[in-house]
């Protein structure tokens, strides 16, 4: 029994506890089987430290290795099964030779940069895992993986002009519709405008989609896949030349990322807000544009330390969004007088 434990890999147990892991942001991730799981968040260049505990099975005394190391691995995997390696910084916790008693290691990865974020998708997915394993000869290794979950922040755009797009049929329809940015953090507040200028069709509804369009693989082998996360209803019956329609969507309400571009030529992440407009024999008329996400700083975040500057700027982005809103509402207001 104790040889099959010894080189079946059975022979010892393996537990990776984080330090201060209490005190840290939980994320909800879903997991294979369908359960939810929690794992601890970590901003940018969080240090990832903590204790790597490895016991002897009872039947077991002692237990050879070629040494005890853990890593702090980023990988990349899709549904196909493909696995690729972004990220691996390996640290030794112990030299080769015989363990004859439970021991604990410290460890600490410090100034490693985490610079893609944690991601599951629909066909691919990035992910971080702290990975003991202890090295035998002529026996199974033995593993013991533990994921982590990071976000980073990130400074607002310099430039964030605002979208202007029209729709048109030539002695038909006209319409031009307006956004007030083209690039959103993910609690942002999309608003706009829809000016009829001509309308010599019957227009029977229009609404606008958000769409999440995930991209993996390159050239040939490219794969989009659209996900529609938010449709609803901005005017239902015939407009006239001259009438105006707002726009309001709050994302926050929508489980979002950031814009993803080219990940080690991996996937890709956009958004889109589409435009659709039904006429009485149910002809569709649409207009796409993509807008940017980006992760402002959470200034309730318990999960690291946000940096001053970013933190100010929430502060002040949140009063700014607040005060346009007001202005907006009562632009809107005095108009319909």
């Amino acid at each position: 029994m104790n040889f099959f434990k010894s080189v079946l890999g059975s022979a010892c147990k393996i537990e990776i506890s984080l330090d201060n892991v209490q005190d840290r942001t939980q994320v909800e991730v879903p997991a294979v089987d369908g359960k939810v799981e929690k794992l601890p968040l970590y901003i940018g260049e969080d240090v990832v430290k903590g204790i790597v505990k490895v016991e002897l099975d009872p039947s077991v005394k002692k237990l050879e290795h070629l040494g005890i190391k853990i890593a702090l691995v980023g990988t990349i995997k899709s549904t196909s099964g493909n696995v690729f390696d972004f990220l691996s910084v390996m640290k030794d916790l112990e030299a080769p030779g015989l363990l004859t008693e439970a021991k604990s290691y410290s460890f600490e990865f410090e100034n490693v940069e985490k610079q893609h974020e944690s991601y599951n998708g629909i066909n691919i997915s990035l992910n971080y895992y702290l990975k003991v394993t202890v090295y035998r000869n002529l026996s199974t290794n033995i593993n013991k993986q533990l994921e982590i979950w990071v976000r980073n922040y990130q400074t607002p755009p310099e430039n964030n002009t605002n979208i202007k797009m029209e729709v048109g049929i030539e002695d038909c329809l006209h319409i031009e519709f307006e956004y007030n940015k083209s690039k959103y953090h993910l609690k942002d507040v999309i608003i706009g405008k829809i000016y009829f200028l001509l309308v010599r069709l019957k227009i029977k509804s229009m609404n606008i989609s958000l769409i999440k369009r995930e991209t993996t693989g390159t050239g040939l082998d490219m794969y989009n896949e659209n996900r529609t996360l938010s449709k609803f209803e901005i005017m239902d019956g015939a407009p006239v030349k001259g009438e105006a329609i707002p726009v309001r969507l709050f994302l926050g309400g929508f489980e979002l990322t950031p814009t993803f571009k080219d990940v080690h030529n991996k996937f890709s992440v956009s958004y889109i807000l589409n435009l659709v407009l039904v006429d009485e024999d149910d002809r569709r008329y649409f207009k796409q544009r993509e807008i940017i996400l980006w992760r402002k700083a959470d200034a309730n975040a318990k999960a690291g330390a946000v940096p001053k500057g970013l933190k100010a700027y929430a502060d002040t982005e949140q009063r700014m969004q607040q005060q346009q809103a007001i202005k907006q509402q009562a632009k809107e207001d005095g108009e319909d007088q």
